[in-house]
Order: C-alpha cells, then sequence, then structure tokens
C-alpha cells in the first residue's frame, strides 16, 4: 500500500518527485536547496550515488536529508542504514535541524536500521559475503515501500577487510545489486586524502554519480563547498558550489543563474527623493531594478538608501535592510535626526532589519542567509549596506561572483535593491567590489571641497533605459530629510556651500536691484502720464476758450451783415427808384410813399 501511494502521491499535497529536466534520464528530486538546480533535477532515479568528503563535511546530514524531504514532501519513502552511528543517536543529531525521525519512523515513511560490522564477526568465517546485507536492505524496504536507500558509510562496511581484491569485488557488487533492485541509493564514503575522493579509490567508478563535499578554513573563515564530480547520462554544473549547514538542513547555492531571463517591469517607484526623480526622468526608479550609491565615507550613502526604504513602506510595500556595519537601533537614531522615522514600519512588520559582520561565517553563509531571509520575509525591496565590507572575507573575484547571484535571483524575484558602496578617495567612478557593471542605475557621491568647505554632491552616473539628468547637484541634510540643491556654476565649475550661498546672495542682490530699477522706471512713466494729462486739460480748455471767441466772432458778422442789408434795402425805398429796375433784378414793387 505505501508503494503505491508513493508511486502515485497527490498532485494537491505533494509535488512531483521526478522531474526530468534531461530526456533520457529520470531523476529523484532531493529536495535540498539549490541541489535541484544544480544536478539538472535531482539524483539519477534507481541508480546509487556516492557523497564523499571528509570528517564533519555534512555526509549523514545529506543522507538523511534526501531520505526525510523525499518522505514528507514527495512521498518517497526511505531506508537509513547506519554502520557507525547508533539510532539513537542519529535521532539526537538531526533533531536540531527539525527532522524527527521517530515519528517519520512511526508513520511507516521512515526505516532506520543500524548494522555493526566488526572484525572478529567475519574473521572466523575466513570469507566476506554480503549476502546478509542485501536481505536486511531488502527486508527494511519491503517494510516501508522504500524507494530512497541511504548507506552510511562505504568504510564502515569494509574498512576492516584486509584484501583489497575483495574490497573491490564486494564494492562492485554491491552496487550492481542496489541498481538491480532500481533503488534510489546514497553511499556516503570518507576522503581521507586531497588528491583521492574515496579511500579504496573504486567507489567513483562504479557509482553513476558522484558528489564531493569539502568543509575548508581559509584566512580563519569556516567555508563549505559542494561539486558534482560526475553524471551519467546528464548534463550538471561543473563549478564549485558554496552549501550552508543551519537549522534547516542543506542549503546549496549555484554560482551563476541558468539565464538571463527574468522580467523587465516598465512601473516605476520613487526614490523618496523629490528631486532625484526629477534627475531621473520625473518618475523615479524601475521597478525591480539594481541601483548602486557608491561614494567615499561621509557621502550619505546609508541616507540615501534610508530613503528608499521610508518611501517603499510609506507605498505598502515590504523593505528588506541588510546592514553590515551598524545595528538596527544605530540606524534607526541616525536617520531619526534627520526627520526620516522607520521605526513605525518596523512595528507595523513592513520593515525588517538583518545587522551582522560578514565575518561570522564568510560570504557563503552571508549569501545563503540573504537568500532565506528574503525568501521568508517577501519584501519588495531590499536594502544591502555595504557591499564592500564583504571583501573582509573574500577576494575580489568571489565577491562580485556572489553579488552577481544575488543581483540574478534578486531580479528574478521582481524586488528593487539599492546596493551601497565604499570607493577609495581619487577612485570615485570605480566600486571597490567592482560590481557598477552589473547595476541598471548607479548614482555617485562625492565631496567637493571648495572655499576651504567639503560639501556633498550627488549626479547619476547611468541609469539605463530612462532618461536622466547629466548635472551634479549639492545635497544637504536637513532636520526634514535630505534635499537636493539648485545647481550653481561659477568659473571654477560647481558652486556649493559658502560659495553657493555668496552666489544666491549676488543672485538675490541683483534681482532686488533690478526690481528698484524697474519700480523707479515704472513711477517715471506714471509721472509723465499724468503730466500730460494734465497738459491734454490745459490745452483743450484753452481750445474751448479760443473757440468760443471765434464762434461768438463769426455770430457778431453774421448778424452785423444781415443789418447792413436791411439798411441797403431801406436806403432804396427812401430814394423812390424805378421799379423796372426791381423787375430785372427779380425784387417786387415797392408802393410810392403818398
Amino acid at each position: 500500500m505505501a508503494q503505491k501511494k508513493a508511486s502515485q502521491p497527490s498532485s494537491k499535497t505533494l509535488p512531483k518527485a521526478s522531474q526530468p529536466y534531461s530526456k533520457t534520464l529520470p531523476k529523484a528530486s532531493t529536495g535540498i536547496q539549490g541541489l535541484d538546480e544544480i544536478t539538472g533535477g535531482g539524483l539519477p532515479r534507481g541508480r546509487p550515488t556516492l557523497v564523499s568528503g571528509g570528517a564533519g563535511s555534512g555526509k549523514t546530514l545529506f543522507g538523511l536529508e534526501f531520505l526525510v524531504r523525499g518522505a514528507t514532501q514527495f512521498g518517497e519513502p526511505g531506508v537509513f542504514m547506519s554502520f557507525e552511528e547508533s539510532i539513537s543517536d542519529l535521532t539526537k543529531n538531526v533533531a536540531s535541524l527539525g527532522f524527527d525521525l521517530d515519528r517519520l519512523v512511526a508513520e511507516k515513511k521512515l526505516f532506520v536500521d543500524h548494522v555493526s560490522i566488526t572484525r572478529s564477526e567475519f574473521g572466523e568465517t575466513g570469507e566476506y559475503d554480503l549476502e546478509g546485507l542485501f536481505i536486511r536492505i531488502a527486508d527494511a524496504v519491503q517494510r516501508v515501500g522504500a524507494r530512497r536507500v541511504v548507506l552510511d558509510t562505504l568504510e564502515a562496511l569494509f574498512g576492516e577487510l584486509p584484501n583489497p581484491g575483495i574490497v573491490r569485488s564486494e564494492i562492485r557488487r554491491l552496487f550492481n545489486w542496489l541498481k538491480q533492485k532500481e533503488l534510489t541509493t546514497v553511499i556516503t564514503a570518507e576522503r581521507d586524502q586531497p588528491d583521492k575522493l574515496t579511500r579504496h579509490g573504486i567507489e567513483e567508478f562504479v557509482s553513476d554519480c558522484v558528489i564531493l563535499l569539502d568543509h575548508r578554513i581559509r584566512e580563519e573563515i569556516s567555508t563549505r563547498r559542494l561539486r558534482i564530480v560526475k553524471y551519467r547520462g546528464s548534463t550538471h554544473g561543473t563549478n564549485e558550489y558554496p552549501f550552508l549547514i543551519d537549522d534547516q538542513g542543506i542549503s546549496v547555492l549555484p554560482i551563476s543563474s541558468l539565464g538571463l531571463n527574468h522580467d523587465a517591469p516598465a512601473e516605476r517607484v520613487s526614490s523618496g527623493i523629490a528631486r532625484l526623480d526629477g534627475m531621473l526622468g520625473g518618475k523615479g526608479l524601475y521597478r525591480g531594478s539594481s541601483i548602486l550609491a557608491s561614494g567615499t565615507a561621509g557621502t550619505g550613502k546609508t541616507t540615501i538608501a534610508a530613503c528608499f526604504v521610508d518611501a517603499a513602506c510609506r507605498r505598502g510595500d515590504r523593505a528588506l535592510f541588510f546592514a553590515f556595519e551598524e545595528s538596527p537601533q544605530q540606524i534607526v537614531r541616525n536617520m531619526r535626526s534627520i526627520g526620516i522615522d522607520l521605526e513605525p514600519w518596523v512595528r507595523k512588520g513592513l520593515l525588517q532589519f538583518h545587522a551582522a559582520r560578514p565575518t561570522y561565517g564568510g560570504i557563503e553563509q552571508v549569501l545563503l542567509l540573504t537568500h532565506k531571509r528574503i525568501t521568508s520575509f517577501q519584501p519588495s525591496v531590499v536594502v544591502v549596506d555595504p557591499v564592500t565590507n564583504l571583501l573582509m572575507v573574500s577576494t575580489q573575484n568571489e565577491v562580485r561572483s556572489m553579488l552577481t547571484r544575488l543581483v540574478d535571483f534578486l531580479k528574478t524575484q521582481g524586488i528593487t535593491t539599492i546596493f551601497t558602496s565604499l570607493t577609495a578617495a581619487g577612485a570615485l567612478e570605480a566600486s571597490e567590489a567592482d560590481v557598477s557593471s552589473l547595476m541598471d542605475t548607479w548614482l555617485l557621491l562625492k565631496n567637493i571641497e571648495v572655499g576651504g568647505e567639503r560639501n556633498r554632491a550627488l549626479y547619476v552616473l547611468k541609469s539605463r533605459g530612462m532618461e536622466h539628468s547629466n548635472q551634479i547637484r549639492e545635497f544637504v541634510l536637513t532636520d526634514d530629510g535630505l534635499r537636493l540643491l539648485d545647481v550653481y556654476l561659477g568659473a571654477e565649475g560647481v558652486l556649493t556651500g559658502s560659495a553657493r550661498m555668496s552666489q544666491e546672495m549676488r543672485e538675490k542682490a541683483v534681482v532686488t536691484f533690478r526690481r528698484q530699477e524697474l519700480e523707479t522706471r515704472r513711477r517715471e512713466l506714471e509721472r509723465k502720464r499724468r503730466i500730460f494729462e494734465a497738459r491734454m486739460v490745459m490745452l483743450r480748455a484753452e481750445f474751448e476758450a479760443e473757440e468760443e471767441i471765434i464762434q461768438q466772432t463769426i455770430s457778431e458778422s453774421e448778424l452785423l451783415g444781415q443789418e447792413v442789408a436791411q439798411d441797403r434795402g431801406q436806403m432804396v425805398l427812401s430814394r423812390q427808384a424805378d421799379s423796372s429796375s426791381y423787375k430785372k433784378e427779380g425784387r417786387a414793387k415797392v408802393a410810392p410813399v403818398r
């Protein structure tokens, strides 16, 4: 019944254990974060896989997690056969990782067995035969319907054999038997020499897949690496991959993404600084883009990042702040001094801080924990402040590789990220971590020394896919936040600080003088207008007076003419003129006076 359930898990509750990336080789998903991506889908189904490594490299945990994930996530019961540790020790050791072996055994999803083999046991018979082991494994498989098997370790099983020929023969026989039973098997082996994968030198040749685990110390920093040495019938990642063992088991992170196929949203989000948004085409930054804010110490990189976080939380977005230099309390206090209060967003659950020195576990652990935090919190905005602190625990090439993986991961998740980077004086257009080419937008912050003062300035060195300003802008930190100032150019370039204030005062004086001059001209014009109007009134009065005199003269002349004509008529009548003359002239005849 368990076999039937394992072969047909419910699609609603269990993911498919075999998701073949290869067209020819079926695979069994391990459930180990990142490993399935490297192997192209998991371990070869129905074939043995050798996991080799030194003491403390994580071989036993690898095998146990392979079984537990298979039983709990993919519905595939398993058998763990230990030749070194007892069942009680195994149960206690993996309990800290959240694996409850007792419960899985009680639910018949897992069978754990301890086989102790000593030299005296086979020395008495004079020969070494694996038939008993085969019977024991077959019985355990049948009890739980197992499809996965782990044997830990080969050295405990064959280490006491003095004859190398017998060891090689029995190892080959064991691997062939497991393959015939079509059991997906993980077999652990110890590596005692750096130039050899296993102690006996035969296991890697009869295995279909060989995985090498390495735990190394470099410059007092512990690192773990995983490498797929071989994988028959399948392509696979060939690099060394960092992996981490924590309270959730093993996590493996590929060095590079499988492809640059992440989305490129056209949505824009505010940087939290209105005038900076104006420098970026007036709309801000692309959502899901990567932004680098670089500059020397004290130029305001963390403040730029805090403005970005504050704006995101005001929009209702979640923000995750990775701080490698300051504690969360110190960041909140410092930002409050310039009017940015981040504490309410922390209380509301919109903002989380993760503050730690990178030296606590090496660059691989930093990267894997960053992935875990992001996956758990699901933020829309991430801040990494500063990335240059990672150089304390690794080389520049490794830091660049780590940040490449991180940028690809964040872009795939559609997360907008701002990285801060410390630059050395005199090399402003180059980040210490050499990651500027990975960024979509690069904000360069610098100190400008003019007139015995150091003032902060900002300009957009690049911003892919959008128009942006090419001006250098001074900015100041005020009680109301970060404020970008207007550009003032002088004979020596951009004016900042006191030189800018002096220029502002001169410009204000010029504006005041021009305003006063305009007012004077307006008053003069008004005075002349009033004089002109007064003269017009006076001329009109004179005109009217002269007009009245002339009109009076004209009237008197007309009246005098009428009087002269009348007097002439009277004179004619008085002289008794001939009436015929009146007829000729068309006049009426006047009656004679008697």
